[in-house]
């Protein structure tokens, strides 16, 4: 039975009446998540169509987002979008026409396995409908209170934790493992820790060339203090151009009111690149637990690729960790242009409890966890995905 004096849930009929901790922490989660509550994610984000819960363990914060089907979701919610959909959307990376062919037989088949084991009767945990969910120091002891409530509340769901690896998170992990839970591989990612790694010559070099651009361009940083009402769509539709017409519509779509709430609460740190009064590259990012991750960025994709946003962008990055001793995730893609800049590689893991699901709805998670494991992750070393 869980001790109601240390873990509690709740939902949106209790929007203004949340305790919040008094910490940092706690102001954070309460100007992100009390509007969603309110008004409802895809208010805020157009393809997150979810309910929203706010658990509540000793002072720890960690939003639920709960689905049932959803199957046109962004795959920050979905895993059928994660697993299929944004899976398939990416073969085009691999340059073998018979293998990439193989796979999209696979998916195809996989797509109509899924929705019959329910794939998407899930509750994600700690899910702050971004990329990259950044941790709190989570004990043993509270994830089994955290595991207890969710059996109870929510015993036909299975319970997931994305944005795991093992650079930061082998204890909790462990602790999964310990739990029973599957690691399902999801992504790999690139990290960097500006105060412990240390970087190649030639990635320092490139590094300073990078920071030199934004001055031999013409261009200007604006932090957020400088950005007004009017800069707000400009901002969105970077963002969009890159992250859902060029890369993919399973990436959540944020909108003006997302922009417009993260500036007005000081939910992400924007920094703007500016000319001529025009905003061609933006970024915004987050940090938490000594560590920082950037689920907003965008630049002008009609700029010659000789200008360099997406260098002066991710170049600045690398800046602001090294300045505040933070470790940087800089999430998936554009492989090649992080390793060159001293980025390392590291294989994401979504933990999946499902022990308390009949075997039916367990099946289709041993599956992926075993193909993932043994040809998925050798498929993104190889092709350094």
């Amino acid at each position: 039975m869980n001790n109601p004096t240390r873990i509690a849930l709740y939902d949106k009929t209790m929007s203004g009446r949340i305790p919040w901790p008094d910490t940092e922490d706690g102001r954070y989660a309460q100007a992100f998540l009390e509007p969603m509550l309110t008004e409802s994610t895809q208010h805020f984000i157009d393809n997150a169509r979810t309910d929203l819960y706010i658990l509540r363990v000793d002072d720890l914060v960690l939003p639920l987002t709960v689905n049932e089907t959803e199957y046109d979701n962004t795959y920050v919610c979905s895993p059928y979008t994660h697993y299929y959909s944004y899976a398939e959307e990416e073969l085009y990376l691999i340059d073998q026409t018979w293998l990439r062919n193989t796979f999209s037989t696979l998916l195809k088949g996989l797509s109509w396995v899924y929705k019959r084991s329910q794939i998407n009767r899930v509750v994600h945990v700690n899910n702050w409908l971004v990329s990259t969910n950044l941790y709190p120091a989570i004990s043993e002891e509270q994830l089994e209170l955290i595991l207890a409530l969710l059996r109870e509340r929510f015993p036909n769901h299975a319970y997931i934790f994305r944005s795991l690896h093992r650079r930061k998170h082998a204890v909790l992990l462990k602790s999964f493992a310990e739990q029973g839970a599957k690691s399902v591989g999801s992504r790999q990612i690139y990290v960097m820790d500006p105060a412990g790694d240390s970087l190649r010559a030639k990635a320092r070099k490139q590094l300073r060339r990078d920071l030199r651009l934004a001055e031999q361009q013409g261009y200007q940083w604006i932090d957020a203090s400088q950005l007004e009402s009017k800069d707000i769509p400009r901002i969105a539709y970077l963002y969009r151009e890159l992250y859902i017409q060029k890369y993919s519509p399973c990436n959540p779509q944020f909108n003006e009111r997302f922009i417009q709430l993260a500036l007005e609460k000081k939910l992400l740190h924007f920094h703007v690149l500016r000319k001529d009064g025009r905003i061609d590259g933006v970024l915004g990012y987050f940090s938490r637990n000594g560590q920082m991750t950037t689920p907003l960025l965008g630049y002008d994709l009609n700029q010659p690729l000789t200008t360099g946003l997406y260098r002066m962008l991710v170049a600045q990055l690398f800046v602001f960790a090294r300045e505040q001793g933070l470790f940087l995730n800089r999430s998936s893609g554009a492989a090649a242009f992080k390793r060159y800049r001293g980025a390392q590689a590291e294989i994401e893991y979504s933990c999946v409890v499902d022990r308390h699901l009949p075997w039916r709805r367990r099946v289709i998670w041993t599956v992926l966890e075993k193909v993932i494991r043994k040809v998925g992750i050798p498929l993104l070393q190889k092709y350094k995905l």
